[in-house]
């Protein structure tokens, strides 16, 4: 066996292997071949989580079968992030099934660990006082090291041996179209999976149940009622007390608590999945819209108004009615079904045909603000960040397949001025033709080397996803980071070659002929605008840069006699568009004052006495403490007007 090309990088052992005798390298399993070669040592072995061979996961004690490349990859790779996870849900199924008796359903990883479902017929729901118990019985896995096996057993077998879980049948009768397939054992567990898994439970080091749910089989209403219970794992008990403390910070951050404290909004179990948005989160609603409205003004966007409820007939133009339908509201409407509108697109394509359109015209690059509805499930419903009734910075831009890559970079350029703003840093992925894609290959290849000069012109790093593009063209995808170190999916820029053909759209081109095909651009960069200010919530804690605040000035007089003229100054910052108040609460001393406005995270708060009176002057200092002093009001307002139009992040340290 020759090894070659061999490198260490940070998260990974690369290598590729060869053989002059294929037989020297069947049955070699990949840590034993490691150790053997001495191309690392029994301890880097040790940290590897999986390996990956020919581009394919790979269980590390499962033999290799011809020459390959191969990578070793460790935790903190996302794909051994995943396995590791996994491998941890099996070990929590074996917990419940001891622990409940009940019949396990899914028990995939998720982003952040893994869930197991359960169906527990008859009997009561999962409570958290049990979580001890289930985490010790986990324990007590690990510490056994139970191995993870590989089985390839027929399909008949495993329907056999899983007739007492309807469950499984209903996967392998509805999943497995094979005669055979994998099924994993680790203990007295054995499941049906794909793998591949860790070498054994005793690589999980650290694990934590912390969550549970109800929920439907397959996510449907109409479906059995399971128990879903969520953990997670790390390979270092140090790395699980630092998710802990994570946790901690994330709760305090949570939406739902400071939208609730501030009073920006709320939900009502007559409108589940509605927000109410109150008086203060409205402002920052209207703002965040208004901020988008001022960049659509000079970036060549007209903005449009169209309609909420629709003929079913148009979502079946748009192929939604077949996929879809089940996520949007219907209702008859004398002989007819109609349907709220869960997106725009369907809209503007009628927008765009309802006339001959010109070469001239594009590109046409249409934006709506509109209200959109989606049926999601009551059980999936979080805050803001998921819910039924929303809106979108959404547009669609109409163009030739020439004008790709400029759009493309106009598309960029947009989301880095908004994220900019906001202090987001983000991630780019080019996710490419899927497998089952619609169109012709040469039109894909040629979008796609469009997509790809403007990610290269744009200057910052992306990495290519390939394969994992819509079936109707490839897209970019973009994941904001927050204060604390989390990743977001809010901005999309999605080409798309079939809504044209579904709707028939055309414009007459440069030869006159009615006869060419636009390409449309579904893009969005705030995303969901209620998402947005869940995200905004939770990054900036509550407390709002000064533009963007709900809280942006606190009138404060120095005893009652001086309320008069609080409230005069304060009037004044009310009519220049400011978001102001006055305490003027008699029965409250200056410092409690002050100290209200500080924790009720004013931006800035002015302290009038009677030299202020006289001087037509307030005495600013902010939420944080930074005493600036006396200022006339005339200077205070226009100091605070440049920094509230600058969209300045740090407006108390630069005033």
């Amino acid at each position: 066996v020759i090894l070659r090309k061999h490198t260490l990088s940070q998260n990974s052992q690369h290598c590729s292997l060869l053989s002059q005798d294929q037989e020297a390298l069947k049955g070699v399993d990949v840590v034993g071949l490691f150790v053997c070669l001495c191309v690392c040592s029994q301890a880097l072995a040790d940290s590897c989580v999986i390996a990956r061979v020919n581009g394919e996961l790979w269980d590390l004690d499962r033999p290799l079968e011809t020459d390959c490349s191969l990578e070793l990859l460790r935790f903190d790779h996302e794909d051994a992030q995943a396995v590791y996870w996994h491998s941890s849900a099996h070990v929590l199924g074996e917990a419940m099934e001891q622990f409940y008796g009940g019949c396990l359903c899914y028990g995939p990883p998720i982003e952040n660990g893994f869930y197991y479902d359960m169906f527990l017929d008859g009997q009561k729901g999962v409570s958290s006082t049990e979580f001890g118990d289930l985490e010790n019985i986990c324990r007590s896995i690990m510490k056994d090291k139970q191995p993870f096996e590989r089985l390839e057993i027929s399909k008949d077998t495993l329907l056999e041996m899983f007739k007492y879980n309807k469950f499984k049948c209903r996967i392998l009768n509805e999943k497995v179209s094979t005669p055979t397939t994998t099924v994993y054992r680790c203990g007295p567990l054995i499941d049906l999976c794909r793998g591949p898994h860790v070498r054994h439970t005793g690589k999980i080091k650290a694990l934590k149940i912390y969550k549970n749910s109800s929920t439907y089989w397959e996510g449907r209403s109409d479906m059995e009622t399971l128990q879903r219970i969520y953990g997670i794992s790390f390979p270092d008990s140090k790395m699980l007390k630092e998710w802990e403390r994570f946790q901690e910070e994330a709760k305090n951050r949570d939406h739902r608590k400071i939208g609730k404290d501030q009073e920006l909004f709320f939900f009502h179990d007559l409108s589940p999945g509605s927000c109410f948005f109150l008086p203060r989160g409205a402002y920052i609603y209207n703002t965040l819209t208004e901020f988008i409205r001022e960049e659509y003004s000079r970036r060549g966007f007209q903005e449009v108004a169209s309609p909420n409820i629709y003929n079913s007939k148009l979502w079946e133009t748009s192929g939604h009615w077949q996929h879809y339908s089940e996520n949007m509201f219907s209702f008859p409407v004398e002989q007819d079904v109609f349907a709220l509108k869960p997106m725009n697109c369907p809209g503007h394509c009628l927008m765009f045909g309802h006339r001959p359109r010109s070469w001239r015209e594009l590109p046409l690059r249409l934006a709506d603000f509109g209200v959109l509805h989606r049926n999601e499930l009551s059980g999936t419903l979080t805050g803001l960040t998921r819910v039924r009734r929303f809106q979108q910075d959404d547009a669609h831009i109409f163009c030739t397949m020439d004008q790709i890559e400029s759009e493309m970079k106009g598309c960029l350029d947009f989301l880095h001025c908004v994220y900019d703003v906001f202090g987001f840093s983000f991630q780019l992925h080019l996710s490419t033709r899927p497998e089952k894609f619609l169109g012709d290959i040469a039109m894909w290849n040629q979008a796609e080397k469009q997509l790809e000069n403007s990610l290269n012109e744009f200057g910052e790093p992306w990495k290519l996803n390939p394969g994992d593009g819509a079936f109707y063209g490839p897209k970019i995808d973009i994941k904001i980071k927050d204060a604390i170190g989390r990743y977001h999916q809010c901005a999309t820029i999605q080409l798309d070659f079939q809504l044209p053909i579904r709707f028939n759209l055309t414009y007459v081109g440069r030869d006159g002929e009615d006869k060419d095909r636009p390409v449309i651009i579904h893009r969005a960069i705030l995303g969901s605008v209620e998402r947005m200010i869940a995200i905004l919530t939770e990054n900036y804690a509550g407390k709002w840069p000064l533009w963007l605040s709900p809280r942006q000035v606190m009138l404060v007089p120095v005893n009652p006699s001086l309320e008069d003229y609080a409230t005069q100054v304060c009037k004044r910052f009310v009519e220049a568009g400011f978001m102001a108040d006055a305490d003027l609460d008699s029965s409250c001393l200056l410092n409690k004052k002050i100290r209200n406005a500080q924790l009720a995270q004013y931006n800035f708060i002015l302290v009038v006495g009677e030299k202020e009176r006289a001087a037509n002057s307030v005495n600013v200092r902010t939420r944080d403490n930074k005493v600036h002093g006396e200022l006339s009001v005339e200077e205070v307002m226009e100091r605070l007007t440049l920094l509230r139009l600058s969209r300045c992040r740090s407006a108390e340290e630069d005033f």
